[in-house]
């Protein structure tokens, strides 16, 4: 199996064509909501001539009226409710806008989120094998929740540009000349961002997969605190952990040092210098002539205007930033293409009589190391066949195939002398009853573990369940009984009772086929002897396929399969390979000699 490599990718810097790229595919989520955005847009583009309207009432004002003594309070008090009406037109429609904007990103969000989400439900255990919990965790919350943040960014750059364009168009009709040493500034101004943007790609990179680091750490310590308090191991884990959470402070606190620097203070120096030479212009063309103080104004207006969206641009380019590594890491997975094995399903085709075939089936997990060779066996309907044999026998691999977890590469596996690949995957998770060895509770009830959440389950029918496996002895013990709350992976509960509630749920669906997974593993003697009965009522009726940990439940399979580095070394009954006198003997007298010491 594979390492899990995804939570230490290399960090980079992103090139600009890359990034359009991914800005690109991740706008297409917003297609659902594009009417809310586009008007969003057009409103944007409104208050934009607005704001370019405004310091040109002032400089009509001043020119027209102050300047030449025209000035009267009738005058004054119209220029003052023309202003006041534009101010009051950029509150309503900057919420209506601002509201809109939000609305559509909100569900944008949510609805990557969604398909994140049943993404990765549909990817299949080869990705889950090679990938940390940590890493998946951090691309559906924290990924997701950074680009939320992106499209404000998204809105804020196109307010600012339309800004920055309506601006400059009204310094050009005012004085174009002056407004072109404005231009000036441009050329520094891309440097800056040009720089900035391969600086903070490759840091943010660098943040993001410390991020994942911190978030496999919790995971799992949180999910073994149990194994580390039992060896002791707190203080080395609170170690590895200051030392990842130390490497990303580092990472924050560089990106906080070129921000400081790169962002707000650069714009403001720009603009100071802006202003200087403004003036200085004006001051040299009124030693030529007259210059109208109102066009000062709006001119020192215009170039505040046109420098305060630079400097939003500019702080939001941190974001922005975020945002592009984020969408890649989303659109990963989105691209990911470990599915589980595609089926060339027949309609309709039903599992009837439930005969397993395994025919000279070879399997690799990497494609490169066989983990099964030339499996052959048959189970006819209504056997046992059970497999045994050393920790990667093969044993696991056998079950990994059949509930078509992965894809064999030569042989075939049949079912009723039909391809596994021609069922629908439907009818093969209906008929295949599957019990592993450590079984998972969901956080809610009793009840709805064993039905897991199917509604055409009744309540008789769970209760039959339990009863059939003798999982009800200790549920009707519990206050609430079926209704008894399940907190997250069963606490509270033994690893008996939780496997006999696994019983339950498998048994509930009536499956023709049942695997067993070491299903008896973890349940102690008592339980064991308690739950014999109800597996082996289990069985009845049913193409079983066992993997055995203790030998002696497995005594009466009608054939027992020993493997050895991927392949059957020896077969037959319990009595026939006790009388080989071979590996299966070995291993059932060194079972019993441990149970004898044991006793």
């Amino acid at each position: 199996m594979a390492a899990n490599t995804n939570v230490e990718e290399e960090a980079r810097s992103i090139p600009v064509k890359e990034q359009m790229h991914v800005l690109r595919r991740i706008i297409k989520f917003t297609k659902p909501y594009l009417k809310q955005f586009v008007t969003a847009v057009l409103l944007v583009i409104l208050l934009a001539v607005v704001n370019a309207l405004q310091p040109r009432v002032i400089q009509t004002f001043i020119d027209d009226h102050l300047a030449v003594g025209t000035a009267t309070q009738a005058t004054a008090v119209k220029f003052g409710l023309i202003y006041f009406g534009l101010t009051l037109f950029k509150m309503v429609f900057t919420f209506l806008e601002l509201y809109l904007f939000s609305m559509a990103s909100e569900k944008t969000v949510q609805n990557v989120r969604d398909q994140l989400f049943e993404k990765i439900h549909r990817l299949g255990m080869r990705f889950f094998d090679s990938t940390s919990t940590g890493w998946i965790v951090t691309r559906v919350t924290n990924d997701t929740e950074a680009l939320k943040d992106f499209w404000n960014v998204l809105l804020n750059i196109i307010q600012s540009s339309l800004s920055i364009l309506t601006t400059f168009g009204a310094m050009l009709l005012l004085d174009w000349q002056i407004s072109l040493w404005i231009l000036a500034f441009v050329p520094v101004l891309i440097i800056i961002t040009r720089f900035y943007q391969v600086y903070s790609s490759r840091t943010y990179s660098e943040m993001k997969n410390k991020n994942s680091l911190l978030n496999t750490q919790l995971a799992e310590s949180i999910n073994g605190m149990s194994t580390i308090q039992q060896f002791r191991q707190e203080q080395r884990m609170i170690e590895e952990f200051e030392a990842t959470n130390d490497s990303y402070f580092q990472s924050r606190f560089s990106m906080t040092k070129i921000n400081a620097i790169l962002l707000s203070p650069i714009i403001n120096l720009l603009y100071t210098i802006a202003i200087v030479a403004i003036l200085g212009l004006f001051g040299y063309d009124a030693l030529q002539g007259p210059v109208e103080v109102g066009v000062i104004y709006a001119f020192t207006s215009y170039v505040n205007l046109f420098f305060q969206p630079l400097t939003r641009l500019m702080d939001n380019l941190s974001l922005f930033q975020d945002g592009v590594i984020s969408s890649e890491r989303i659109l990963k997975v989105m691209d990911e293409e470990a599915y589980a094995p595609e089926q060339q399903a027949i309609p309709n085709l039903k599992i009837e009589e439930a005969k397993i075939e395994f025919k000279q089936v070879t399997f690799s997990y990497d494609g490169e190391t066989e983990v099964l060779k030339d499996i052959n066996f048959t189970v006819n309907p209504g056997e046992t066949v059970a497999l045994v044999g050393h920790t990667g026998s093969g044993k696991s691999s056998i079950i990994n195939v059949l509930m078509r977890f992965y894809e064999y590469q030569e042989g075939e596996v049949l079912i009723d002398g039909h391809s596994l690949r021609e069922f629908p995957i439907e009818e093969l998770r209906a008929e295949i009853g599957l019990v592993l060895q450590d079984s998972f509770m969901f956080y809610g009830t009793i009840k709805d573990n064993i039905r897991l959440l199917d509604d055409t389950i009744s309540d008789r029918e769970i209760v039959e369940a339990a009863e059939f496996v003798q999982a009800n002895r200790f549920i009707e013990k519990l206050p609430d009984k079926y209704n008894h709350k399940v907190v997250e992976r069963g606490a509270g509960f033994s690893s008996g009772e939780k496997q006999l509630l696994s019983f339950a749920s498998t048994i509930v669906k009536d499956p023709k086929i049942l695997i067993l997974d070491e299903a008896t593993a973890n349940i102690d003697t008592e339980t064991e002897i308690l739950i014999q009965e109800g597996l082996n009522r289990m069985r009845e009726g049913r193409t079983t396929v066992a993997i055995a940990h203790r030998l002696s439940t497995i005594r009466d399979a009608d054939q027992i399969l020993v493997l050895e580095a991927g392949e059957i070394v020896e077969r037959g009954t319990h009595e026939e390979l006790i009388e080989l006198g071979g590996r299966y003997n070995e291993m059932y007298e060194l079972q019993n000699l441990g149970l004898q010491t044991e006793e």
